[in-house]
C-alpha cells in the first residue's frame, strides 16, 4: 500500500494567531517557549495502484486543487510504502 503524508505549514510573514494564542497559553501555564506555529498534517492512502512517482503526482494534484491555500500555505509531500 502506497501511503503519502503531507505537511501543511503557513508561509513566512504569515500571522498565526492559534499559534500565538497557544504559546500566550504555555507561557500563562509556566512554560518557556520562543515560538509556536500551527499546521496540518494529512496521512492518505492510496491503495496499491499507484506507484510512488504516481501517488506523488496524485497527491500533489490534491493539494493543489483542495488540501492547500497556496496564497499563504506551504506543503511538503512524504510518499511511504
Amino acid at each position: 500500500m502506497v501511503t503519502a503524508e503531507v505537511k501543511i505549514e503557513l508561509k513566512e510573514g504569515v500571522a498565526d494567531p492559534e499559534g500565538m494564542n497557544t504559546k500566550k497559553t504555555l507561557k500563562l501555564l509556566g512554560w518557556e517557549v520562543d515560538k509556536v506555529e500551527t499546521g496540518k498534517l494529512f496521512e492518505i492512502d492510496l491503495g496499491d495502484n499507484f506507484s510512488k512517482e504516481e501517488a506523488r503526482e496524485e497527491v500533489e494534484e490534491m493539494c493543489q486543487k483542495l488540501l492547500a491555500n497556496p496564497v499563504i500555505q506551504t506543503y511538503d509531500i512524504k510518499i511511504k510504502d
